[in-house]
């Protein structure tokens, strides 16, 4: 949620839109949208008279709601709602189209980033900006490049057309001084198999840097060539200063699925750290031509593990250990940038990251960067298929008998990076599974969704994992300070704000998704005591 002039604005798990008094929980308004899918947020504008609160949801609609009432406004589009298949090439009507994050909020823009498909055609990845006031387009930027469009050049022959991905589905960062928007995009479609789409493939797997205003390209950098992983950029990239030199250097730090943080400069997108161009295995696969090489930080050093090998077969029993042994035998294995295949390859780290689109919290006064990640493998077999030439069987998890993930733990981690030094402050253990705790196992950490906030008195706040727990860790050592039992799991970013007098933290619980644990639909507050 976001806390603006004592009010909380959240979406729910059934994507209502309410508004509840931040000190007590009280609910002032709500709107129901009837929208199918997931979201994660809404976003505020003001001009001093006029408020609004803003979400686009995957019903491939744009909402305008007055900020003290509830009601749609009248100004904004038809009724309050704009319809963002209309204008949009090609045909939206059969595909699907919308939005799971908050949208972005500079001056009088609002700006969107888009769920696509990712398999075969289907809508853009394009990034578009709308007048708060109107609900009118003002910009947009084409994440494939069309005809006499910078970048077209990395789609040869007509391999651009129709062509989905390349999207901003993870949402955005705006830099209000410098005029600046950030995003991260995913994977271009389809996401394992790339023969129709040779090269480079721009502005997928991109962090790139817009003019707010204009939507104009000012800088990209591409963090994966040619996916053929599903290795989206999920988050868009935190806005931190950086010590170079002896001077202040304002950076973006963009944390991957691949368990990599790239820190770039703010304005040109030069990479602070040295990044090398290190050989990357070729696809087996008929038709395809993986990227010979793939840009890789040399700090800070991967947050998440970057091969799987024997010697990373999970250690939790002896019968666990054997087992996952034996599949191993039967499937393409090795580092990161192991091409899925006929055959099975594993894929490490897995289609959950590394980071995931929560990304990552920053300390100014530390310089620590914090991020939650995960390390469980899964397989990717492809098979042919008519229309897309190969695609993939399934998402196939790679577990031991037990149903825990194939690798040895830990499986879910939380890091603290020091980004002048690139290096880790700590990592720590994040989660874990009670029956393994009894059995005399140290904690494993589980798989995690939902992110990190930092406070100013050195608290890490954390849900996400499949314990179904909220946790505050010490910034400084990674020392768990506290942790509480969720109704459901927090897979979700915390805030903190105050209001009455005391200090909150609120989280919300929708549990479900990736993780399989019982759904719920609630937030949950903790206060400081009075």
């Amino acid at each position: 949620p976001i806390m603006v002039d004592g009010i909380l604005y959240l979406t729910t798990a059934r994507c209502d839109v309410v508004a509840l008094e931040a000190a007590t929980g009280r609910e002032i308004w709500r709107y129901r949208t009837g929208a199918p899918g997931v979201n994660r947020g809404v976003a505020y504008w003001t001009d001093g008279t006029s408020r609004r609160v803003l979400v686009s949801l995957q019903d491939g609609n744009l909402y305008s709601l007055d900020a003290l009432t509830g009601r749609p406004d009248p100004e904004f589009g038809e009724g309050g709602i704009v319809d963002l298949r209309r204008g949009m090439t090609p045909d939206l009507s059969r595909h699907s189209y919308g939005s799971s994050s908050a949208p972005a909020v500079f001056e009088d823009l609002v700006i969107l980033g888009f769920v696509s498909t990712e398999a075969g055609p289907g809508a853009p990845g394009t990034l578009r900006a709308f007048d708060v006031r109107s609900g009118r387009e003002r910009w947009r930027f084409n994440t494939v490049p069309q005809p006499g469009e910078w970048g077209h050049d990395t789609w040869p022959g007509e391999s651009w057309k129709d062509r989905a991905g390349a999207n901003a589905w993870g949402g955005f960062t705006v830099d209000e001084k410098n005029g600046l928007v950030f995003c991260g995009t995913g994977s271009a479609a389809s996401d394992f198999y790339g023969a129709d789409r040779p090269g480079p493939n721009l502005f997928a797997n991109c962090t790139l840097a817009l003019d707010a205003r204009t939507g104009r390209r000012l800088w990209h950098f591409q963090t994966v060539r040619h996916d053929l992983w599903d290795r989206d950029n999920p988050c868009p990239p935190v806005l931190v200063t950086v010590k170079r030199n002896g001077r202040a250097v304002e950076a973006v730090a963009q944390v991957t699925k691949t368990g990599y943080c790239y820190v770039l400069d703010r304005t040109t997108g030069a990479p602070l750290f040295p990044v090398e161009d290190r050989p990357a295995p070729p696809s087996d696969v008929p038709g395809e031509r993986a990227s010979p090489a793939q840009p890789i930080p040399v700090r800070p050093p991967p947050f998440a593990r970057q091969q799987f090998t024997e010697a990373e077969a999970t250690d939790i029993t002896p019968e666990s250990r054997a087992a996952v042994l034996a599949q191993l035998k039967g499937l393409r294995h090795g580092g990161a940038w192991e091409p899925p295949s006929l055959r099975g390859s594993v894929i490490t780290p897995g289609f959950h990251g590394g980071a995931t689109w929560s990304g990552a919290s920053w300390d100014p006064e530390s310089g620590l960067l914090f991020v939650n990640s995960n390390n469980t493998p899964w397989v990717a077999t492809l098979v042919p298929d008519s229309t897309l030439g190969y695609n993939i069987t399934g998402y196939h998890y790679f577990k031991d008998p037990l149903g825990y993930p194939a690798i040895r733990p830990p499986w879910g981690l939380l890091t603290a990076i020091d980004l002048n030094r690139g290096e880790f402050a700590w990592q720590s253990v994040l989660g874990e599974f009670p029956e393994l705790r009894a059995r005399g196992i140290p904690p494993t950490g589980t798989e995690n969704f939902g992110g990190t906030i930092v406070t100013a008195g050195g608290l890490v706040f954390i849900g996400g994992t499949k314990d179904e727990r909220f946790r505050a860790f010490d910034s400084r050592t990674g020392r768990v300070l506290w942790e509480h039992p969720l109704p459901a799991g927090g897979y979700a970013t915390p805030c903190t704000y105050s209001a009455g007098g005391r200090q909150f933290v609120v989280i919300a619980c929708g549990g479900g998704g990736k993780l399989g644990t019982p759904s719920g639909d609630s937030y949950i507050a903790f206060a400081l005591p009075r």
